[in-house]
């Protein structure tokens, strides 16, 4: 439901409104809700539609959807039995003074579509309520129902509805929290037959069918991925010669075509989710793991950016961006990669050797266009913690992953390309990041001031922050110190309009080089190939909606980090009930508006929370005793009960 309103806000086209909700459609135009011109349906100017915020005292905030618009103060009497999560249409009250206000005139849904309920004693009887609050759902099952099943079992409720689609497990079973953070969201793992059926039917690449396709397959190409990986997205080569690199991309635009089930059910998923112990796909494993993924020693359709560098300025002579195929030479891992530019890792094969003389041509390259892309853009050291799990998806252990040179190598060479495919239209689907307000700037500068560090305001944000960062190394919490200031910023989204990129310093900037995994990347290929073609028809269809559907798919991202989270919170919580009453070492997270922390210990980055306060400051080293867990919350909780000796 929120996505037809998204899209209504910014106009839809009659011909994309499925079957399902042209009565929804209908009866609002009917209503005057919606407007209608040159078969585009529009919300009416006097109605917004929004999801409805925390109320209070019988007045609320209607969160409005769309590009900066001021959220609409609901008074006293025009809520209705409108509740906060609501999707609601309301109408502006134009003409009266003070705030912008509006009143509720149809409900239309729940903001989340989907949630997840569990059967727990209450009152001495069982009872079906919502896991995360424990409070009753709409959804009801009678006395019979409930006694035929177990407590802790788990069940995916459609908020829409009301009503139990199925269920999913038992809150006992630590493989459930798969099952649960999925069903959240409405994702799931399988594919439909229909899908199934068009991604099985492609045969394997034959360069004899696309004589138009450049053949780069004499150029020695290799993918450096992590080692875990399955999807190969883009592979490199460097002409040191003629300063030119070479970025290919799995061409996924020549097997998933808009429309049909296979683009139906990619741009519903529109991001692959990586969990601990899998990926869940955007795309059949049969595309995504197989005939797109540039996998080594095999033909593969790639699109191309061919980028000649000035040796000098290192600034874009000349790019290109075009279809080809191509032949990976060798698929590297990091470690790999890493392990040669340390001088421990020597050429097996010709091949190899090939490849290690331009790696290492490219690398003076890439670190000197990250030197360059610093002046203006940030370097940020937050710590990323992967998760080893036993065969029951029980935590076992944590590592901490570190960026490494061949991690910075392949980041500067996609971010070039990046850059190179956003400058090729003025229109279309960009990766903005905005400037940070200076109300949360203040209140990053309070924060670390609080812990001793001296906050000098200079002429720019840029100044500013890289003199807080220099200070935090110094004080060894850097990467805490970038944890604040990240959270800070502005959240990166997907938008039609260029603002640029506030933290990588990019005056345009887009999504281009991981079309398997990101639905952004596919769009962005499909309008670079109609602007090479100069077909102004298929550019005008590839953004007929583009407005919403850059919306919709920032919503996907925040679904897909959000079950990515949530999922590593559940596996910390199930650890942590293994370990009640013991003590580790943790750090302090934050202060306000309340205690946080984090565990620094032989498990690392479980978050706490703590029920009584302490005598503790900002990133203070702390002895912690795990007092509580809440499996359902996936909330663990904890005493301050000493301090690290330094």
């Amino acid at each position: 439901m929120k996505s037809l309103l998204i899209r209504l806000t910014h106009g839809l086209s009659e011909q994309d409104i499925s079957e399902e909700e042209q009565t929804f459609v209908k009866n609002w135009f009917a209503k005057k809700y919606l407007t209608k011109k040159h078969n585009i349906y529009k919300f009416n100017s006097k109605y917004r539609a929004g999801v409805l915020g925390l109320v209070q005292k019988g007045t609320a905030y209607l969160h409005v959807i769309g590009e900066n618009i001021k959220d609409l103060y609901i008074a006293d009497g025009d809520l209705g039995i409108a509740t906060e999560g609501d999707l609601i249409i309301a109408k502006r009250l134009l003409g009266k003074r003070g705030a912008a206000s509006a009143k509720v005139t149809e409900i239309v849904g729940k903001e989340q579509t989907y949630s997840v309920a569990y059967i727990i004693r209450k009152e001495n009887q069982k009872s079906l309520v919502e896991l995360k609050t424990q409070y009753p759902i709409g959804a009801e099952m009678s006395h019979q129902e409930l006694e035929q099943y177990e407590l802790g079992d788990l069940f995916k409720i459609d908020n829409q509805e009301n009503k139990i689609l199925e269920k999913i497990g038992n809150i006992k079973d630590p493989k459930a929290d798969e099952k649960i953070v999925l069903a959240q969201f409405n994702k799931h793992e399988e594919f439909d037959k229909e899908t199934l059926k068009i991604a099985r039917s492609f045969q394997p690449v034959d360069a004899s069918k696309y004589p138009k396709r450049k053949d780069l397959r004499d150029l020695t190409f290799c993918t450096i991925d992590p080692i875990t990986a399955k999807d190969f997205d883009d592979a490199i080569y460097w002409d040191e010669k003629n300063t030119t690199l070479y970025v290919a991309i799995a061409d996924v635009s020549e097997y998933v075509k808009a429309f049909g089930a296979l683009d139906n059910e990619a741009i519903y998923r529109s991001f692959s989710i990586y969990l601990p112990h899998k990926s869940i796909p955007m795309l059949p494993r049969e595309l995504s793991e197989t005939l797109c993924s540039l996998q080594p020693h095999i033909d593969r359709l790639a699109y191309v950016f061919e980028i000649q560098l000035n040796r000098t300025t290192l600034e874009v002579i000349h790019s290109e961006v075009y279809e080809a195929f191509m032949h990976s030479d060798r698929r590297f891992n990091y470690e790999e990669i890493d392990l040669f530019f340390e001088g421990k890792l020597q050429a097996s094969t010709e091949e190899e050797k090939e490849i290690f003389t331009w790696i290492k041509q490219l690398r003076i390259i890439t670190d000197r266009l990250k030197e360059q892309r610093l002046q203006k853009g940030f370097e940020f050291h937050s710590t990323e913690i992967s998760m080893q799990l036993d065969k029951d998806t029980n935590l076992v252990a944590t590592t901490i992953s570190e960026e490494t040179p061949s991690h910075s190598l392949i980041e500067d060479c996609m971010l070039l390309a990046n850059k190179e495919a956003a400058k090729r239209y003025s229109r279309g689907l960009f990766r903005v990041h905005e400037a940070p307000s200076q109300a949360k700037l203040q209140i990053l500068y309070q924060e670390l001031a609080g812990i001793g560090m001296q906050i000098d305001v200079k002429n720019s944000i840029k100044e500013t922050i890289t003199a807080i960062q220099k200070q935090a190394k110094d004080m060894d919490i850097e990467s805490e110190v970038d944890t604040l200031i990240i959270r800070s910023q502005m959240q990166a989204k997907y938008s039609p309009i260029n603002v640029g990129h506030f933290g990588l310093g990019f005056d345009e900037y887009t999504h281009f080089t991981s079309p398997i995994r990101r639905y952004s990347d596919l769009i962005v290929h499909r309008l670079l190939k109609a602007i090479n073609a100069g077909d102004t028809k298929e550019q005008s269809y590839v953004l007929r909606n583009i407005e919403s559907l850059s919306m919709a798919i920032s919503e996907k991202e925040r679904e897909a980090s959000i079950i990515e989270s949530e999922y590593k919170a559940r596996k910390y919580a199930r650890w942590a009930q293994q370990n009640l009453n013991k003590e580790f070492k943790a750090r302090i997270t934050a202060t306000e508006p309340e205690l946080r922390a984090e565990i620094h210990d032989t498990i690392r980055g479980a978050h706490l929370h703590f029920l009584l306060a302490a005598d503790v400051s900002l990133f203070e080293d702390v002895i912690i005793r795990i007092d509580k867990v809440e499996i359902n919350r996936a909330r663990i909780y904890a005493s301050v009960v000493g301090k690290v000796d330094v």
